[in-house]
């Protein structure tokens, strides 16, 4: 059977409750979250067999991790780590409408991926590899995993998926274009916020940015423009998709839950126009709960009736 395969890093994830920075929160919620645990996540959802491989401290949120992966159904291939904990990230919305995320993860488990890791990863053809630009910068040893991942899906003839997901806490702006620009070149598709795309190719309209990505190599690249909706270049046509009209209570892990959504129709066989459509609703409802991958769509409410009642009975 065929799947959607990723690896990275998934954390502890602290959540405030109540507007205020942490100096002024008295009670906050314990939950997990990452970009790829997130999309693996989303893609179960969606009724998408998925696997997602990383490692964890021996500890409780390492624990907490693996529980919350496996409970949603995905495949769960945890590297244990005795040696390093199972990195932490606090959220807090220090006022309304704004939201701050703090990460703890030097020296995680998480940024100890490496490329002898990969031993066990079920990757073969017609399997879709999702990798991000997260783990790239995480570590030099995450970094060859994920570099000798694309090079093993490539070469058993499996698609490979790129998200930018660019963090600049992590590293430096050329450090990070080099090494996106070495995987982009490598992908079948990519996602990118504006800016994202903007940092690989800095002089086309952003109408052109889906074609600038595309003509680096993959041959679907698609640009995420938040409430303007996304554009993107597919198999050499452009395409447009509206975002959702909503109310969001939290934007993180929109992009992830985006991509899981495009790369489920995009398994299932499905036109662009579904693909991207199913990856606009999925990247809305992930906006309407205070979560990483909580709010997530499921299949069976991705073609249910719009109703003006917030009950459903």
């Amino acid at each position: 059977m065929n799947r959607v395969v990723t690896l990275g890093e998934s954390m502890g994830l602290i959540l405030g409750d109540g507007v205020g920075g942490w100096e002024h929160q008295s009670q906050a919620r314990v939950a997990t979250g990452g970009a790829e645990g997130n999309t693996a996540i989303g893609l179960a959802r969606l009724g998408v067999p998925v696997t997602w491989l990383g490692r964890v401290g021996d500890d409780a949120l390492g624990r907490r991790v693996v529980g919350d992966l496996r409970s949603e159904g995905v495949d769960v291939l945890a590297r244990i780590d005795g040696g390093a904990p199972t990195g932490l990230m606090l959220k807090s919305t220090p006022r309304a409408g704004a939201t701050t995320v703090d990460y703890y993860r030097r020296g995680s488990a998480g940024s100890r991926l490496a490329a002898a890791d990969l031993d066990e990863l079920p990757l073969g053809a017609g399997d879709i590899l999702h990798v991000t630009g997260v783990t790239l910068a995480l570590s030099e040893s995450a970094r060859e995993a994920v570099i000798v991942a694309v090079d093993r899906a490539r070469s058993v003839g499996a698609l490979v998926s790129f998200a930018v997901n660019h963090r600049s806490r992590l590293w430096g702006h050329a450090e990070a274009v080099e090494a996106y620009a070495y995987v982009v070149a490598r992908a079948d598709i990519v996602f990118a916020s504006d800016d994202e795309a903007r940092m690989l190719h800095p002089h086309p309209a952003p109408e052109d940015l889906a074609r600038a990505l595309a003509d680096a190599g993959p041959a679907e690249a698609i640009v995420t423009r938040g409430s303007e909706g996304a554009v993107a270049f597919i198999d050499g046509e452009r395409r447009r998709v509206a975002a959702l009209p909503i109310t969001a209570v939290d934007t993180v892990g929109a992009g992830d839950a985006f991509a899981a959504g495009y790369l489920s129709e995009r398994f299932a066989g499905s036109d662009a126009t579904t693909r991207l459509n199913t990856a606009a609703r999925a990247g809305a409802y992930a906006c309407l709960h205070p979560g990483d991958w909580q709010g997530g769509i499921r299949r069976s409410e991705l073609h249910g009736a719009e109703s003006a009642d917030p009950v459903a009975r």
